[in-house]
């Protein structure tokens, strides 16, 4: 459980390539609401990223100790589910100490910093170059 002096609701915020959570977090009784819809709403089939938002909760082992709102933009589906993942990581890190280095053992803390590559001028993508032709 947090310490005595731990201020409610914990704000932090997850970024992962363009998306950006803004992650809310209170003690409650385990929901957990993206964009105003259940997890399994706002993924559908997508499990992979289900698991992944799921890994801060995993490291921590807390349960179904606290509600957490999420408000998550850009991006796509694996950019949104990195960002819910950082920034839920983040709040359970401004709980106690045990749970931040939980989080920090399972690398949940750490911003995946790789974006795209921009496109270079004279070329049609980043890195493609158009078919050479000798004669």
């Amino acid at each position: 459980m947090p310490t005595t002096n731990q201020q409610f609701p914990i704000w932090a915020t997850g970024r992962r390539k363009n998306a950006t959570a803004r992650v809310r977090m209170n003690p409650g009784t385990g929901k957990f609401v993206i964009n105003d819809r259940s997890i399994e709403v706002y993924f559908g089939g997508h499990f992979r990223s289900k698991s992944q938002v799921m890994k801060p909760f995993e490291a921590a082992k807390v349960g179904n100790q606290y509600d957490i709102w999420v408000d998550v933009t850009g991006g796509g589906v694996n950019g949104q589910a990195g960002a819910i993942s950082h920034g839920v990581a983040r709040a359970f890190g401004k709980l106690d100490n045990p749970l931040r280095l939980a989080m920090r053992k399972e690398g949940l803390l750490t911003r995946d910093s790789r974006m795209v590559e921009r496109k270079k001028p004279g070329r049609p993508k980043a890195r493609k170059r158009f078919q050479y032709s000798k004669r």
